[in-house]
């Protein structure tokens, strides 16, 4: 058990799109600790030509983590939930799950988005709500599903994250880092845009009352209460819960002049502002505005990350030729950079399936090598990254008007020293790498602040992650080469 004077200790539940972790951190004036006391898998499920969640599982998985959570930590003094955005799951009028939430990867919106801009024209929608085109948003899942009997029975639509906190608490609310990805909230105002919605034929009135980052959720029931063997009451408190949202409060940054990538199976790259950029330049460069904790901004660009070394890994195994991550790495740094090159944004990548089979015919077709062995595909991955991460960062620059001095790499891509070292000399700017868990720490300090355990702006609480993490620093080298590779890639577009 916890000892009165131990700092106050939190659980941040944190869902991945391959993996679900509970994080006990302990947080005190110069004191951020966090333990990993369970993970778990997020295994997708496709049943009658539909792609879902197992949402069950995963409730599953964050009560055994709670259940550690107290074994590892004695007092829990609250509990916070981040995931990925735009995914949903219908509740009817007795509070009940209508179905697992689809997946958004999942083939249900096709051809969906062409209809939306029909009634509401792409430039109206993006300078109404500044997020995105993606034939995954929220609004886009709500048309598809509109003319469903699950839509019909429905009264609720609840986010991942807030679908989980329900069920912890018995208590409904949309926390708003995460309700600004639906396509369907002004982030000027943080209010539902309506007027657009109804246009469409979605009532917003189906999401309950919005939250913001720090916000009480409710306490645990008794019955999860008595499962996990926490010790009531338990508090479970609004944090950032698009996991992005989560992982900017992580970036150890130094005043405003500096972009971020939370690297996992997305690449997040962009600034955060003060206010969105509605502008029609931003919308053609597909730039998102998504609210982020204290009134920010996220204007960022999506690009598929390591979600096409995942594929990767995963068709080699399935083809009896499992590989090893480290060993991998270490032979792609061998091989010569910039040898082949892809578009890491092309939705041609997007679905799950042969994504060897996908980079090797996007070569064949610009006329570079085509990548034979792992290590070469693995090289012509992070080298295509690298390259979209630095016009990421240089389209948000001019479209914003503000300037960057440093590149923060957060999420799992800041242990991978290859991709940090190519952003580095790509971007021709320092990258600092780190933290690892910068979702996790971002959720926990918001729970922290919430609770008087820390204080002040987000300024201060990126300070004392400096204090108290291990960050690691890379500095470009020749740029020469990123250069005409990054002419290559763009003259290619011009064709």
């Amino acid at each position: 058990m916890s000892k009165p004077d131990q700092p106050a200790a939190f659980a941040a539940v944190d869902l991945g799109a391959s993996s679900g972790r509970v994080i006990v951190g302990r947080v005190g004036h110069d004191t951020v600790d966090l333990t990993e006391v369970h993970r778990f898998p997020n295994t997708p499920v496709r049943v009658g030509g539909v792609l879902h969640w197992d949402i069950l599982n995963l409730y599953a998985g964050m009560v055994d983590g709670l259940r550690a959570a107290g074994q590892e930590a004695g007092r829990i003094a609250s509990v916070g939930i981040d995931s990925w955005a735009v995914d949903f799951g219908l509740l009817d009028a007795s509070g009940a799950l209508l179905g697992n939430p689809v997946h958004y990867r999942d083939a249900r919106t096709d051809g969906v988005p062409e209809g939306v801009f029909d009634v509401v024209p792409a430039a109206e929608l993006y300078a109404a709500t500044g997020i995105q085109h993606a034939p995954f948003n929220t609004v886009h899942q709500l048309v598809a599903a509109r003319d469903t009997p699950q839509f019909a029975a429905a009264r609720r639509a609840l986010l991942i994250p807030d679908l989980l906190a329900f069920w912890l608490t018995g208590q409904a609310g949309t926390e708003v880092t995460n309700a600004s990805t639906t396509q369907l909230l002004d982030p000027a105002t943080g209010r539902w845009a309506g007027d657009l919605a109804k246009r469409l034929g979605i009532d917003t009135a189906l999401f309950p009352p919005l939250r913001r980052p720090g916000d009480h959720a409710g306490f645990l029931r008794d019955d999860v209460l008595a499962e996990t063997g926490l010790s009531g009451p338990v508090e479970v408190t609004a944090v950032g819960s698009h996991d992005t949202a989560s992982a900017v409060v992580g970036v150890p940054a130094e005043g405003t002049r500096f972009a971020y990538i939370s690297s996992g199976t997305w690449s997040l790259v962009g600034l955060e502002l003060d206010a969105p950029v509605r502008t029609e330049d931003s919308r053609r460069a597909n730039f998102t505005n998504e609210l982020g904790v204290d009134g920010t901004i996220r204007y960022l660009r999506n690009i598929m990350g390591h979600w096409l070394l995942q594929e990767c890994m995963r068709h080699w195994a399935q083809q009896g030729r499992p590989q090893d991550l480290a060993d991998l790495l270490t032979a792609a740094a061998d091989v010569p950079p910039l040898r082949s090159i892809v578009d890491a944004g092309d939705p041609g990548f997007l679905a799950p399936g042969d994504m060897p089979r996908r980079i090797a015919e996007a070569c064949r077709q610009v006329g570079d090598p085509e990548p034979e062995t792992p290590a070469e595909f693995v090289r012509c991955i992070f080298d295509s990254l690298a390259l979209a991460h630095r016009e990421a960062i240089a389209d948000a620059q001019h479209l914003s008007g503000r300037g960057v001095d440093t590149v923060h790499i957060v999420g799992g891509g800041a242990q991978n020293a290859l991709l940090c070292q190519a952003t580095a000399d790509a971007c021709g700017l320092p990258v600092v790498a780190g933290p690892v868990e910068a979702a996790a720490l971002g959720n926990i300090l918001v729970q922290a602040r919430a609770h008087e355990v820390v204080h002040g702006s987000l300024g201060d609480l990126r300070a004392l992650i400096r204090r108290t993490q291990q960050l690691r620093t890379y500095l470009p080298g020749d740029t020469r080469i990123w250069d005409a590779a990054a002419q290559r890639l763009a003259a290619r577009r011009a064709h």
